[in-house]
């Protein structure tokens, strides 16, 4: 499923417009974006749990060469499946 079939989905189930539709997706994962980005944890009821999590630094290898190459520390987002989600 692609944004495209969740904005006809939207569109399908409320009969609003397609262009309204689309601009309430976009709101919606800008929003989570913006929430994701300030660290905040985002919870689903039902569906899940989005947080960012520090991600700590490694190792890995180039596959052209096999050389080491040290990845730096980062952030990651991380999703927990809710338990009707589990249960699919």
């Amino acid at each position: 499923m692609i944004k495209h079939d969740i904005v006809n989905e939207v569109v399908e189930r409320t009969g609003i417009t397609k262009t309204k539709a689309e601009t309430a997706v976009e709101i919606v994962f800008e929003s989570m974006k913006k929430a994701l980005a300030k660290g905040d944890r985002i919870e689903l009821r039902g569906f899940g749990v989005f947080n960012v999590r520090p991600r700590k630094t490694g190792i890995g290898r180039n596959p052209r060469t096999g050389e080491e190459v040290s990845i730096p520390p980062g952030k990651a987002v991380r999703f927990k499946p809710g338990k009707e989600l589990q249960s699919m």
